[in-house]
């Protein structure tokens, strides 16, 4: 089973947890962002970073985001909607999901939404999966 984490730049430990934990677990990530995580990016590294979390989206079997998540994860949720993907939403609070913050995409049959721990949000992934 193949994954993708997307989430916002200040998740970055966060997702880097979740990847160790489940490639622990037999998972398969195709493709960590977090290296990509400098001071002095420029254009030309934004459009080849875009193109290797597109192709890393398409590859996967499975789209997890971590909660919150900023403009450029929700680009990477819709993109893992229109080709169907399976996701799974994680938050460690109802928070996120509850009517006057939550985004109406989130509703859709292929979302699975995940309150609890990360522990706790990675298990279900693992069973799921």
């Amino acid at each position: 089973m193949k994954f993708y984490i997307g989430s916002g730049l200040k998740n970055y430990k966060l997702v880097n947890y979740y990847a160790k934990i489940l490639k622990e677990n037999g998972l398969e990530e195709t493709y960590n962002w977090v290296k990509n995580i400098k001071n002095d990016i420029t254009k030309k590294d934004l459009e080849k970073y875009a193109e290797e979390e597109t192709q890393a989206i398409v590859n996967s079997d499975i789209i997890i985001i971590l909660l919150p998540a900023g403009r450029g994860t929700h680009v990477e949720l819709g993109m893992a909607l229109t080709i169907n993907k399976k996701i799974f939403l994680c938050s460690e609070t109802n928070e996120e999901f509850n009517i006057k913050n939550t985004v109406a995409f989130y509703e859709l049959p292929n979302i699975i939404k995940l309150v609890g721990t990360p522990d706790e949000n990675i298990k279900k992934i693992i069973n799921c999966s």
